[in-house]
């Protein structure tokens, strides 16, 4: 299993919460397999929560002791009713709180001094109205901490666990699912209530649920890490509208994935820092908050669905635990149409569509008729019987692909049912994944069922089996990566903390930007020859010395975008050129910024070649120390084609930024031109890695353009720019790393 991230010293300040309201995931037992379960607020009024979540339990068949209480009863559902918890005959592992929000601390106290270590909190009242109702919650949470209990909620919608030896209902929801292998988490009550419904009627099967509300104790964290050593569950589900702990996250779900997949829904976009972006870097991860989360799950191995029936889809066919070995698809159909949706499908998402072997087109021909397509997709056509479903599908799992999709449309030759019969005896003795596509305008509900029941996933449209299995195809992948450590290059930190203690001492946010060159430059980073003049007669000297071309540029602090008020020259051949440059550039820089402190110019060796690319990174209040790679130049913010991932990065992470730009072509070599030196690339980004997690004093970074030159000569920081955090004493104390 690769090694965990590293989480520094001090990197997000409040996000390590106190574990006393929640435990070690292994603790978790009492929640979901309880033997004896109180609701405190269970009544027998009809259509009330507590009537509802009472009756519930008792129609799930809880193998367990159920202990209603409510001062108001003396029975409900049958069941002699305690007056108040203090009244129980026995401690329960499992306390459901549904009382008003006032009195729920004091119901939690009761509970945790007869030592329950377990409790749900349905009630609704708390942070989710503001006010008082976080004075409430933060009460709550003190009490839970005090007594060390599993808190879930509040204003959650409950748990289950439909295992035959605890089916424990703990939800208000007169819909429970049947029995399968897939754990499911939701911020949302309303949502998981309907997602339930869905299961239900989808024929999907879960073996838990929990809904978190308001995540005061046990959030995704800790429940992920508890369905990753389950032996019930098979695949995870998540929906999340925001993360507790991002990076907290990001960690368990890696070694969760390396054991079992991880989808999530993830909605909403949350700020990601409140500070005005200084720097490229900056700008970019507000303006890409949604591409940001979509890298750092594929970093941690997580898959992601663009809404709640897609989740569903790639849930079905991880449910069946077959797993692809590579991304090659082959499609039988008995319809052309469908085959080439299906096809196209394929393309968008991934998926590969090899060319059928000349054995396997002459043995499609002694099955198929002369009418037939055999090519992948291969079209059996509709006058295809039950005979050649079944041979046709057992040839091409035998000999072709990495999973099969079998479209089929009924005809007056067949019915669903038959296809059913033969799909499956097709099947028989592969373990390549098999889906379904069938067909037609009666119900297909029983068919489907017989597939399903057997390990077939059957979806409505080609589009969506595919999708699923594109995601089958990923996961594997994923499965299958080269494991990679964290470099670490030998760099002169004593030298790069000089430079920013100085900066800080002096009060400064931003280094100057041939101090920020001189920071990378320690990092082991190359720029380009320099020279920093007072005046245009000493540019001209110092454009001598360097050797043309030169750039100048204007060197303030107070100017973030030298571009945008003229503070740049190109390709300067002569000494006439600097120094009538440099006239124009304060001119133009004083009437386009009067205000802007003035440090003369920065007389650089131009480098000539190279693709301009970005690399950046930012020490995030939700994640930590980040890094960015994209297309550089002036226009980054407009093309916005950049990727991210958590530092510190490993060799195989830096390899992947690079190639999941749209741009990725352009730096391996396109029209004749050869390619860049990919390897120095990937080196600079692990770099800049390592000074983002080892330099604290960091805020932002950006190398814009950092100049990638052809296979063989390195890069070239032509740009920089550091960004300085606020002082040590104006922080929150640095916390412990601590291992998921």
């Amino acid at each position: 299993m690769p090694e965990p991230y590293l989480r520094p010293c001090g990197w997000s300040p409040g996000q390590e919460r106190s574990q006393l309201t929640k435990g070690d995931a292994g603790d978790l037992e009492d929640l979901f397999r309880p033997r004896s379960v109180a609701v405190i607020g269970a009544s027998r009024r009809p259509g009330s929560v507590g009537a509802s979540l009472f009756h519930n339990l008792v129609a799930a068949e809880f193998t367990g002791v159920i202990y209603p209480v409510n001062p108001s009863w003396a029975s409900v559902g049958g069941v002699r009713c305690y007056a108040t918890v203090e009244d129980l005959p026995e401690t329960p592992d499992l306390g459901v709180v549904i009382v008003p929000a006032d009195l729920v601390a004091g119901v939690v106290d009761s509970l945790g001094r007869r030592g329950t270590r377990s409790v749900i909190i349905i009630s609704a009242g708390f942070k989710e109205v503001g006010g008082a109702g976080i004075r409430r919650e933060a009460e709550l949470v003190e009490v839970a901490r005090r007594h060390g209990i599993h808190l879930v909620g509040p204003n959650c919608f409950g748990v289950f666990n439909t295992a035959d030896g605890v089916r424990l209902n703990a939800t208000f929801s007169d819909t429970l699912p049947p029995r399968g292998n897939i754990a499911f988490v939701s911020q949302s009550g309303a949502l998981g209530a309907g997602i339930l419904h869905y299961a239900q009627v989808q024929r999907i099967g879960f073996t838990k649920f929990v809904s978190v509300g308001n995540r005061a104790g046990v959030d995704e964290n800790e429940l992920l890490s508890y369905f990753g050593d389950d032996p019930d569950t098979r695949v995870v589900l998540l929906y999340v509208e925001s993360l507790s702990q991002g990076r907290r996250f990001l960690e368990v779900a890696r070694e969760v994935t390396e054991k079992k997949p991880v989808l999530v829904i993830k909605s909403g976009r949350t700020p990601l820092g409140a500070a005005a972006a200084r720097s490229h870097t900056g700008s970019l991860v507000r303006a890409n908050s949604d591409r940001l989360y979509d890298s750092l799950f594929a970093q941690a191995g997580v898959l992601r669905a663009d809404g709640i029936s897609e989740l569903f889809q790639m849930a079905k066919v991880f449910a069946n635990d077959r797993q692809m070995a590579g991304p090659r698809l082959v499609i039988l159909t008995n319809s052309g149409g469908p085959g080439i949706l299906a096809a196209d499908a394929a393309s968008r998402s991934g998926l590969t569509l090899p060319e059928l072997a000349g054995t396997t087109v002459g043995a499609l021909r002694r099955i198929l008729s002369p009418n037939a397509s055999i090519r992948n997709p291969v079209d059996m056509t509709a006058d295809a019987d039950l005979k050649t479903y079944r041979e046709s599908l057992r040839t091409l799992l035998r000999r072709e692909g990495d999973a099969l999709l079998l479209i089929a449309t009924p005809t007056g030759n067949t019915t669903a049912r038959d296809v059913a019969e033969a799909v499956l005896a097709g099947r028989a003795g592969s373990r390549k994944p098999v889906v379904s596509c069938l067909f037609g305008l009666t119900d297909l509900s029983e068919e489907v069922a017989r597939l399903e029941s057997q390990g077939i996933p059957n979806f409505e449209f080609p589009e969506q089996a595919v999708t699923a299995l594109a995601s089958l195809a990923r996961y594997g992948e994923w499965r299958r990566r080269p494991r990679t450590r964290t470099p670490h290059f030998r760099v002169d930190r004593t030298r790069a903390g000089r430079i920013l203690r100085a900066a800080q001492r002096a009060g400064r946010r931003e280094l100057a930007e041939y101090r920020a060159a001189e920071v990378l430059q320690a990092y082991g980073f190359q720029i380009p020859p320099r020279t920093l003049a007072s005046s245009a007669e000493a540019a001209g000297d110092a454009a001598e010395r360097l050797g043309y071309p030169v750039v100048l540029k204007i060197a303030s602090p107070d100017i973030l975008h030298k571009t945008d008020v003229g503070g740049v020259a190109l390709h300067l051949t002569d000494r006439g050129a600097v120094e009538a440059a440099a006239r124009r550039m304060a001119d133009t820089v004083r009437e386009r910024q009067p205000r802007a402190r003035w440090g003369g110019y920065l007389v650089e060796k131009e480098i000539r070649g190279g693709r301009e690319v970005i690399l950046g990174a930012q020490r995030d209040p939700e994640f930590g120390p980040l890094v960015l790679f994209g297309l550089g130049g002036v226009y980054v913010e407009v093309l916005k084609d950049v990727t991210f991932r958590l530092a510190p990065l490993r060799a195989l992470s830096a390899r992947n930024m690079v190639g999941s730009i749209q741009g990725a072509d352009l730096l391996r070599g396109v029209r004749g031109e050869g390619p860049s030196d990919l390897p120095a690339l990937e080196e600079s980004i692990l770099r800049l890695s390592q000074l983002i997690v080892e330099e604290e004093r960091i805020a932002e970074i950006d190398v814009n353009p950092l100049l990638v030159l052809p296979r063989g000569e390195g890069t070239v920081a032509v740009d920089a720019r550091i960004v300085l955090a606020e002082p040590p004493s104006s922080r929150s104390a640095p916390r412990a790393s601590r291992r998921p």
